[in-house]
């Protein structure tokens, strides 16, 4: 008795498989993630407080909710089930190559326009786009006329409210040398103490917005350089080359695309070659 106890404790709440596939069907119509059967409890953990703080009894009926008229729900959802794993400088061969290699070959190439755009496809809290504008800062000190704009998009709208507000816990930047840190990030005091901001140099280059990449885009490009790290392993195949097939609209030969560690582009898409690890170059 004492186990079965035990086990209803654990199990807050009744979720079937009939109630994930509902939920991963959703997830995959409106944001392109695929989710295989080995996250259902992961789902199940995730989405639990959600469940509470709507005062439901069990998926089924948040199921009908999201099915129904989820009205700001739906966002709720899909920041709950969304991955957010970043560092500064994460992956730091990328920046390696973007300082020495991609944006000086940008910059020489857009010489009359003076013209330099970057995205950051899936920025989560910002510590992406915040090292791609620390690099880019100290490339574009030796041409000061260029006009650099760094756009930031995430699906969570939680991680894209923290990247525009630029504040981090200290322990976020430990790893950063002493110069850039003093360069670039305030030390709170009193009641921010044990936090660091961003320089507002740096925030004035970003402009941080909430997109779902399975929807419509704002932006019409070109763009010179695109980070879309760690995204696309949540696709299938299929949404995969939709989804870069529209990269590559919004690119000209000759610009980049950074994506993430354990990914590829092989067998995917036909317009980008690959030139280093996980950087690959627009061709025509």
């Amino acid at each position: 008795m004492a186990v079965i106890n035990m086990q209803a404790k654990a199990k807050e709440f009744v979720f079937t498989k009939d109630d994930f596939d509902r939920l991963r069907n959703l997830v995959g119509e409106h944001t392109g993630i695929s989710l295989s059967d080995a996250k259902q409890q992961l789902i199940y953990g995730r989405l639990t407080r959600r469940l509470r703080t709507l005062g439901l009894q069990n998926f089924s009926q948040y199921c009908d909710l999201l099915e129904s008229d989820p009205g700001e729900e739906f966002e709720d959802f899909v920041n709950a089930i969304t991955t957010n794993l970043t560092s500064f400088f994460r992956e730091s061969h990328h920046f390696d190559f973007l300082r020495e290699t991609a944006l000086p070959e940008v910059i020489a190439r857009n010489r009359g326009s003076g013209r330099v755009r970057l995205w950051s496809a899936g920025c989560s809290s910002g510590e992406e786009p915040y090292s791609i504008a620390i690099t880019a800062v100290e490339v574009l000190a030796r041409s000061p006329n260029c006009d650099l704009k760094i756009l930031a998009t995430d699906l969570d709208s939680n991680m894209v409210a923290t990247g525009a507000q630029g504040v981090y816990r200290s322990e976020r930047v430990e790893g950063l040398e002493g110069s850039c840190l003093r360069r670039w990030f305030r030390k709170g005091r009193g009641q921010s103490v044990g936090q660091v901001r961003v320089n507002p140099e740096l925030q004035q280059l970003l402009s941080f917005r909430q997109l779902n990449l399975m929807t419509a885009w704002p932006m019409h490009g070109p763009l010179d350089i695109i980070f879309c790290r760690n995204v696309v392993i949540y696709f299938d195949k299929d949404t995969q080359r939709k989804l870069f097939a529209r990269f590559a609209k919004l690119q000209p030969p000759g610009s980049y695309l950074f994506i993430g560690h354990s990914e590829t582009l092989a067998g995917v898409t036909d317009k980008y070659r690959l030139l280093h690890q996980t950087i690959y170059q627009r061709v025509d």
